[in-house]
């Protein structure tokens, strides 16, 4: 099954949704083992470190109605890396996920600083 996050969770067809809700206990932890993810039932919380939120790249790219190309060159992005980022292969870590939140925030203001 693939991977789904809260994000997404909106955007499901009715079929996805009947497949997810059928999941059972059982095959949800085949499908840990199968990834190799951790089950975090079983991590000691003080392990744990959690992330900050941040707007998904391609919803923004598309809200501000720019190509892929646009957006990289713009905001100084590396193009792979947001390709990346939109197919979910890779997150944005640190600094760019502050970029995001920004250019979410402030796409005009964000430009200006950039400008040469």
């Amino acid at each position: 099954m693939p991977l789904i996050s809260i994000e997404d969770a909106p955007n499901l067809t009715v079929e996805q949704r009947a497949r997810l809700k059928a999941t059972s206990e059982a095959e949800v932890a085949g499908y840990i083992a199968e990834d190799g993810d951790v089950d975090l039932g079983t991590v000691e919380p003080a392990r744990l470190r959690a992330r900050s939120a941040y707007p998904d790249p391609r919803a923004l790219r598309t809200r501000l109605k720019m190509t892929q190309e646009e957006f990289a060159t713009t905001f100084g992005v590396n193009l792979w890396t947001l390709r990346e980022w939109e197919q979910r292969k890779a997150e944005p870590e640190g600094p760019a996920r502050t970029l995001l939140r920004v250019i979410d925030r402030e796409p005009d203001a964000v430009r200006r600083a950039l400008l040469p």
